[in-house]
Parts: structure tokens; sequence; C-alpha cells
């Protein structure tokens, strides 16, 4: 029974010289050492159990006592230095974690700066392109492309491959003529439409002129690669007209005179792009003989009336700028309450020849849907145009891009005029 407390004496004498020769610069790593050595220790004890105890046998009971209590104090100071010792390894790993966590944040905080810049620039481009108009010519062309489809056959993989190059290369043109007029109305966009990127600030102005420069020598390789010209004279006689359209060079800038401007939307967008590319696929895609179907004419006339439209229309939200400038657009000299009206009468008119168009039709399929599909558009726009607060720039803006949603939805029935 004696033994335990004689152990715990040569430990606890013994404790003081062990400890101090290991100074408490990582507490967790000496608090393990410490633990490791004192295991040593008992064990060596065992081994010399028997020596110890006839030594101490010859000693008094009142040295045993004085050794009991001097183990109890050193022993309760040993609990003491123990609970500290997991303090500080809690506290350390604690710091540790911690300075991990720091550590990986700068690299998070990096991530998040490149994609925010990556989706800065993105929608600074994104706004630069016109989106609307974007759409509006990817959708008028696979529209009349379709019109040169006479059987199912002729949905084919050189179907695809022409109508991917006519698209690519007329939306890298168009990205060239709507970031010429931005250059070209820096000035007046920051009253009209400062959240363009060159009237923010966000692009700089050589950034435009490389930007729009790069497009067009896409578009023009790109038709000069694939050889058909019809896809050529459409690009080149756009890119004369939107240039002519927006330069500020002498004779040049005519969206300063308000019919010229609408011809050179009317132009392009009634007229070039709906015989341009229909020859692009009928002539260089199936290799067929030039010729002009019904359909394709009535595409045409329809569009003439709508690119009026879009060019009477996009004015009216603009007309404090224009007036500053000295641009004497339709909107500046009739005043915007009239030509809305007049922009809203004449796709009535549209749609009427649209109704008549469809009702001459041979085939009942195609005189239903033309005949339902217009009825209910021209039914939506009256209904939209009644309830549009004129002296609102926003609800003009909003009623502006419903027109182009319009558009959109023309180039969906054009292909089932037969």
């Amino acid at each position: 029974m004696k033994e335990a407390p004689l152990r715990s004496y040569r430990t606890l004498t013994m404790a003081p010289t062990f400890l101090g020769s290991f100074p408490f610069i990582t507490p967790v790593g000496n608090c393990w050492r410490s633990k490791k050595c004192s295991k040593s220790y008992y064990a060596n004890s065992y081994v010399k159990k028997a020596s110890w105890y006839k030594i101490e046998k010859s000693q008094n009971k009142d040295t045993i006592v004085r050794h009991q209590q001097h183990n109890l104090k050193h022993h309760c100071r040993g609990k003491e230095i123990g609970f500290t010792c997991k303090e500080c390894a809690r506290s350390y790993v604690v710091n540790a974690a911690s300075g991990e966590s720091f550590e990986f944040e700068p690299q998070d905080s990096s991530q998040k700066s490149i994609w925010g810049s990556i989706k800065d620039s993105l929608d600074a481009f994104y706004r630069f392109s016109r989106p609307h108009t974007i759409i509006g010519t990817a959708l008028s062309i696979i529209s009349v492309s379709l019109l040169a489809v006479e059987k199912s056959s002729d949905i084919s993989p050189a179907f695809f491959i022409g109508l991917s190059e006519a698209v690519i290369a007329a939306l890298f043109m168009n990205v060239y003529i709507v970031g010429l007029n931005q250059l070209s109305d820096i000035e007046i966009d920051k009253i009209n439409k400062p959240y363009l990127p060159l009237a923010s600030g966000e692009y700089s102005f050589s950034t435009g002129v490389i930007i729009v420069a790069s497009f067009s020598f896409l578009s023009f390789w790109l038709a000069w690669i694939v050889g058909s010209w019809p896809l050529f004279w459409a690009l080149f006689i756009s890119f004369v007209l939107g240039t002519a359209y927006s330069m500020d060079l002498p004779l040049l800038r005519w969206k300063r005179f308000a019919v010229v401007a609408a011809m050179c939307i009317l132009a392009v967008r009634a007229i070039i792009v709906q015989l341009a590319f229909f020859l692009h696929m009928q002539t260089f895609v199936y290799k067929r003989p030039a010729m002009f179907p019904r359909s394709l004419i009535f595409a045409t006339a329809f569009m003439g009336f709508f690119s009026v439209v879009i060019a009477l229309f996009k004015d009216i939200p603009d007309i404090e700028g224009d007036k500053i400038f000295g641009i004497r657009s339709f909107s500046v000299r009739l005043g915007q309450k009239r030509v809305f009206w007049i922009c809203v009468s004449l796709l009535q008119m549209a749609y009427g020849v649209a109704l008549l168009m469809g009702a001459s039709s041979c085939n009942l399929w195609s005189k239903i849907i033309t005949g339902l599909g217009h009825c209910l558009l021209a039914s939506i726009l009256w209904y939209h145009a009644n309830s549009v607060d004129l002296k609102s720039k926003a609800a003009i803006t909003s009623f502006y891009m419903f027109i182009w949603k319009l558009f959109y939805a023309e180039y969906f029935i054009i292909p089932l005029v037969r």
C-alpha cells in the first residue's frame, strides 16, 4: 500500500527538474513531451520498485506523512499545470484554424474579382452590341432562309452550314454598324442613353474603334472565305449605308435628315436582308436559279412598313438630346405624340395587308395561321398603344422595345406564308 505514494514522491520531486528543461515555447508540444517522459519514468520506477521499497521502509512514519503531504500539494499543482496545458492547446488550435482561414481569403477574393471583371466586361459588350438589333438580325436571316426551303430534304447539313455563315457574318457587321453609331454619338448618348459603355466611360474611344474595326474586318473576311456573292454584297451595302448614316464627315451623317435616315434603315432591314440572304440560300447553297416567290415579296413589303416604323420610333425617346445637338428628326419637328400615333397607324396598316395576303392564300393551314396570327398581333399592339404614358420617357422606351418584339414575332410567321 505504500508503494504508490513513494512512486508519486519520486515523480514529483523529479518533475521540476524535468519540466524546467523544456521552456514553454510551444505549449502543445511541451505538454505532449511531459506526458511522454512521465510515462517513461513510471515504467522505470516499476523496474526498480524492489530496491526503492527497501530504502523507504527504513524511514519512519513521520517522514512518510510529510512525503504524502508534499505529494498532495504537487499533485494538485500537476492538475493545474495539466489544465493550463489543455487550455494552451485549445488556444493554439483555434489560432491555427483561424490562421488557415485567413490564408485562403486573399485567394477567394482574387477569384471573385476575376469573375466580377469578366462579368462586367461581358455586360459592357452586351450593351455595346445593342442586343435587340442582334436578335432582329439573326431572326430575319433565319426566317428568310427558310423561304428558300421547298421540301423537307432541303433541311440538310448544307442548309445549316450556309445559314451559320450568313448569320455570323451579318452579326459581325451589325456590331460594326451599331458601334460606329455610338462612336459618333458619344455626347448625345450621354443625355439620351447614358448606360451605353462609351457614354458612361466604361469603354474609351480607342477601345470602341478597335472593336468596330475588328468586327468589320471579320465580317468581310468570312464572306470572302465563304465565296458567296449575295452574302458579300449584302454586307458591303450594309457597311456603306451604316457608315454614311453615322459617320460625322462632309456629305455623310445622314441621320441628321429624317427622310434619308429612314430610307437607310428601310434599305437594310426591308430590302437587303430579305433579298440578299434569300439569294444566298437559293443560288449559293442550293445552286438553284434566282427567283422571287410570293412569300418573299410579302416579307419585303411588310418589313418595309416595319422598318419605317422603327426608324421613326427610335427617335421619340431621344428627342431631348437630338434638340440640343441639332438632329432634325421627325419627333423633333412633329412632336412625340404625333409621331407615336403615325407609327401605330403604319403598323396597323401592315397587319391589314398581311390579313389580306393570308386570306388570298391557296393553302388552308397557311391561311388560318397567318390570318389568326396577324389579328392577334394587331390587337396586342392596339391595347398596348392606348396604355402608354407619352409624358414618360421610360414608358415610350418600353413601348419601343415592344415594337421590336412584334418585329421578332413577324419573322416566325413569314416562313408560313405560302
